[in-house]
């Protein structure tokens, strides 16, 4: 799957949540795409996903988890939540 066709999936998934690939990283080869990255969020209770982004190595999103807006990052070959910390 091309990243433009991953882009588009994942926009038509997230609908207005504005999810976008930015940054200088750029995912590997063997990363999950951006919209498993997404589901993997939102079945662990992260609403409000504003931006999901290759950086570091790992996807990076800006959401919320219990009221609390916080940045978030995914492993992007397991799915394991590897970190967050309040934005």
């Amino acid at each position: 799957m091309t990243i433009r066709t991953t882009l588009l999936a994942a926009a038509l998934l997230a609908g207005s949540t504005g999810i976008a690939l930015a940054g200088d990283d750029r995912p590997g080869p063997d990363w999950m795409p951006i919209d498993q990255a997404y589901r993997t969020l939102t079945e662990a209770g992260y609403r409000d996903i504003r931006e999901i982004e290759a950086d570091d190595g790992r996807w990076e999103a800006k959401a919320t988890k219990d009221g609390v807006a916080v940045k978030v990052k995914v492993d992007p070959r397991s799915g394991a939540i590897a970190a967050k910390r309040k934005d």
